[in-house]
């Protein structure tokens, strides 16, 4: 795991060692995500420049260091992730001719570039990752990210230098860049508590979403246009579902088997490392069947980490600490405080770059920073929620669409409006307040998109800042509502949300994270089942739940989700409560001019008196306005 960074400059290109200064500056602001090296390269001829951070896995050599060249030197490239078939793609390039002098994947990819170019490349290759690539001979520089959107890729302008990074700090590093809020992103971080796997909080700058590429020859390239119609899909969830729709099975124990058998390579391959690795065990489902086949295929016991919590209501340490004794594995837990969690506050502006509101940050980090003491690589459970339905609203909210649309809008929105004054009496419970936040706008939904939407919606954001945008969603005709929401997840809440939290916790401790459920052979075996074996008598994950019980007692797992949340609703009214006003001064956010002043400190004193309706968007304008001391002052 690494970070890369770079640029081209258009135009007024000035000196090499001005260039370096700047691709070095920039370099530097990832060393976080490489603690282990870090170089640059600047071509001789071309105004390209090129900065990579290293998180040695594979290859701890020199021969594993990147920027790197191809080895006819018509390529460079810098790269983050990994390419878990990369033994396979080198024995068949092997076959073919091709010789290699190390042991990287880092050198496969762009050997197998070399040999069968970019297209065939990304069709072959299974991982994690994120590229750029400058052709020499073409004058062209490729970008491309992976297909669930694992690693993260931005792309923009600079004044007149188009750059590009793992984070968005890397960007800013850059003499000319200027940052400018973007409207669209803020209308969907302020009621999504993130921004899309396109947008970015900054005005022409991208984020390149999962399964898209890029390339551009530079030779045509203008200072600040638009990067949008250069970006195209090599592998989209959408078509991979069409292609999968009314596949004839066999019988169940051979659905059952195939899963098994495409979950433990995924597992296998993600195994192989030359530094320590380990599992992140939550003690949920989809983390302990990865962790039972990490250990099915180990000589050694596994090393697995979980976080506790003194409160029991958000505590699942002790079902993670009996899974692992009864795999046979060597667990570690840490049982954090409410003073640790709060220590962790301060330090997420920094570490997420632009507004990320979702809580459990804060114990992905801590779990990360944990772990990062034993091993530099640990597996996670991440994408079964995703694949398998998993999420309460995968299975209400079609349960709830189904009866609702036969009702008149103007009937369910004045339900709404009398659930949500229902849910004033709530006074103190944020959990039973959010859900009937979230009834309250599923009922006024009009269509199948922004029920979801509504579902999803954390925050009343849009309220307080006046923006209102939301992400383009299709709908596909053949798919049942519950694997519709399951698609969605996929393209915008899996990405968006979930892979950035995890990216960036992660990494802010040099630790890389890798998840066999998001492998994308999974994700087409998968699609080509009927619901049946996603949901079955209502509850999600069926395949999961079956495979896990053939290595855990039942007992451990089948319980109600928890999940890492934290009650920071009353910790805004003791602990915290200094931090949020100083950051919710009705003069500075006046002078900021991006918020409705009124709005916000109404919701802020009803929140003092108890009433927590309204908890998710205060923490999320308090994101936004920790995110704007930080990086906009």
């Amino acid at each position: 795991m690494c970070g890369l960074t770079g640029f081209y400059v258009c135009e007024n290109r000035g000196s090499r060692a001005e260039m370096h200064t700047n691709v070095r500056r920039m370099c530097a602001a990832l060393a976080h995500r490489g603690p282990d090296s870090g170089d640059i390269w600047q071509d001789a001829e071309a105004p390209i420049a090129l900065g990579h951070r290293r998180l040695a896995v594979l290859d701890l050599s020199r021969e594993g260091a990147q920027p790197k060249a191809s080895p006819s030197g018509r390529y460079h490239i810098v790269y983050n992730g990994e390419i878990y078939n990369h033994l396979d793609l080198r024995r068949e390039l092997e076959a073919g001719g091709r010789s290699f002098s190390g042991r990287s994947d880092t050198e496969t990819l762009l050997v197998a570039i070399e040999a069968w170019g970019i297209s065939r490349t990304l069709k072959n290759i299974v991982g994690m990752f994120a590229f750029a690539l400058w052709d020499a001979k073409e004058k062209m520089l490729h970008f491309a990210r992976d297909r669930m959107g694992k690693k993260p890729l931005y792309i923009g302008w600079a004044g007149k230098a188009l750059v590009f990074a793992s984070e968005l700090k890397a960007l800013r590093a850059h003499p000319d860049f200027v940052a400018e809020i973007n409207n669209v992103a803020m209308g969907e971080y302020m009621n999504f508590m993130c921004v899309s796997a396109l947008q970015t909080i900054y005005k022409n700058v991208w984020h390149l979403p999962p399964g898209h590429r890029m390339s551009v020859k530079v030779d045509d390239l203008k200072a600040q246009q638009d990067l949008l119609n250069h970006m195209q899909s090599y592998w989209d969830a959408r078509e991979i579902n069409a292609i999968s729709v009314g596949r004839n099975v066999a019988d169940e124990a051979s659905v059952l088997r195939g899963f098994e058998e495409n979950l433990e390579i995924a597992v296998k391959e993600r195994m192989l490392s030359d530094v320590p690795l380990g599992a992140f065990l939550s003690g949920g489902i989809d983390s302990s069947l990865v962790t039972a086949l990490m250990q099915k295929h180990s000589a050694q016991a596994i090393k697995t980490f979980s976080i506790g919590f003194d409160d029991a209501a958000y505590d699942e340490a002790v079902y993670a600490k009996k899974i692992a004794e009864h795999l046979g594995c060597e667990h570690t837990e840490y049982y954090c405080t409410e003073k640790d969690a709060m220590d962790v506050i301060p330090k997420l502006a920094d570490m997420f770059d632009e507004p990320f509101a979702d809580q459990s940050a804060i114990p992905t980090y801590m779990v990360s920073k944990f772990a990062r003491e034993k091993v530099t690589v640990a597996l996670s459970g991440d994408g079964g929620d995703e694949l398998l339905g998993g999420y309460t609203r995968h299975r209400q909210g079609a349960k709830l669409w189904r009866k609702m649309k036969a009702v008149p809008r103007p009937i369910r929105q004045g339900a709404a409006l009398m659930l949500n004054y229902a849910g004033s009496g709530f006074k103190g419970d944020a959990q039973k307040a959010s859900h009937i936040r979230k009834l309250s706008q599923a009922l006024s939904s009009s269509n199948l998109q922004e029920l979801y939407l509504n579902m999803l919606r954390q925050g009343d954001g849009y309220q307080l800042s006046g923006n209102y945008d939301l992400p383009a969603l299709h709908q596909i005709d053949d798919l049942s509502i519950e694997e519709q929401m399951m698609i969605w997840d996929t393209q915008f809440y899996l990405p968006s949300d979930v892979l950035t939290k995890v990216d960036r916790a992660s990494m802010a401790v040099s630790l890389e994270v890798r998840a066999p459920l998001l492998d994308h052979r999974l994700f087409e075996y998968v699609w080509g089942l009927p619901l049946d074996y996603k949901i079955r008598d209502g509850k999600g994950k069926y395949m999961l739940r079956k495979i896990l019980s053939r290595h855990v007692p039942d007992a451990l797992f089948e319980r109600p989700k928890q999940g890492f949340n934290m009650p920071i609703a009353n910790w805004l009214r003791g602990a915290l409560r200094e931090w949020a006003e100083e950051l919710l001064d009705e003069k500075a956010m006046r002078e900021q001019g991006l918020l409705d002043v009124g709005a916000v400190r109404k919701i802020w004193t009803r929140h003092l008196g108890g009433d927590d309706r309204h908890a998710n968007a205060i923490w999320a304008i308090l994101m936004f306005q920790a995110w704007r001391v930080r990086w906009m002052s």
